[in-house]
């Protein structure tokens, strides 16, 4: 499939909440998306086996048709990538979801932040866009400025040398700053694995970047740690 730009991708909305359904619409619009909503299965089914849509966010607890249905007919005939949206902690959900062809899942109540992060994951493996398209080449923020192209970074013209993966963490956290991201979001960003309690290793990182950007006059205070969440950038 050809790179899009996000005003040329469509998403659509199977979602029964309708104030869920109108914040998702306009969360996503103010991200340049275009976006279709349905609020019932049958409909939500028919605009997804008629329409051209780039990924679907599909609601599991439908009227008419539940979302395993939906899902079930739809690879009949579509690949559409489905990201599933669940109640909190149902596992059970999660499992049915992926057995049916989901291609992620978001517990309810979710983060939107972390809804466009999956988005733009899953539009990436698909081919939809590229990481070329996502991201400028460079990133300036409170005296940080990162230069994706030649991976160098610097504070207040210091130059701040980073190993590849320090400086995809630090290029993560600038291009959200002033918004936590959690350890799991990171570990799929950064790490490209996913989150373990037991794994330091994205600590260890984050730990080596601050003290290199503390020895060249970055307030230890601008890389906020949320013990036991993850860690923004002010």
């Amino acid at each position: 499939m050809t790179d899009k730009n996000k005003l040329a991708i469509s998403i659509l909305i199977i979602e029964d909440d309708p104030v869920l359904n109108h914040q998702l619409k306009q969360l996503l619009e103010q991200q340049n998306f275009t976006v279709t909503q349905s609020f019932n299965g049958e409909e939500g089914l028919l605009s997804a086996v008629s329409g051209q849509f780039d990924l679907i966010l599909l609601d599991v607890s439908l009227p008419e048709r539940n979302g395993y249905s939906v899902l079930s007919i739809l690879r009949q005939s579509r690949q559409t990538p489905v990201i599933i949206l669940t109640a909190h902690g149902a596992e059970e959900e999660r499992i049915i979801g992926f057995k049916n062809g989901a291609d992620d899942y978001l517990p309810k109540p979710f983060n939107f932040t972390e809804l466009v992060l999956r988005i733009e994951a899953i539009l990436r493996r698909a081919g939809i866009i590229d990481h070329s398209q996502q991201e400028d080449s460079v990133l300036q923020h409170e005296g940080l400025k990162l230069d994706r192209k030649k991976q160098r970074v610097y504070f207040h013209e210091h130059d701040v040398q980073l190993t590849p993966i320090q400086f995809k963490l630090l290029w993560t956290l600038t291009q959200h700053a002033n918004h936590l991201l959690s350890k799991p979001q990171l570990y799929r960003l950064v790490m490209e694995r996913d989150f373990s309690r037991y794994d330091r290793s994205l600590d260890m990182h984050m730990s080596r970047v601050r003290r290199k950007l503390m020895d060249v006059g970055m307030p230890v205070d601008r890389l906020q740690t949320v013990h036991g969440t993850g860690y923004m950038l002010l």
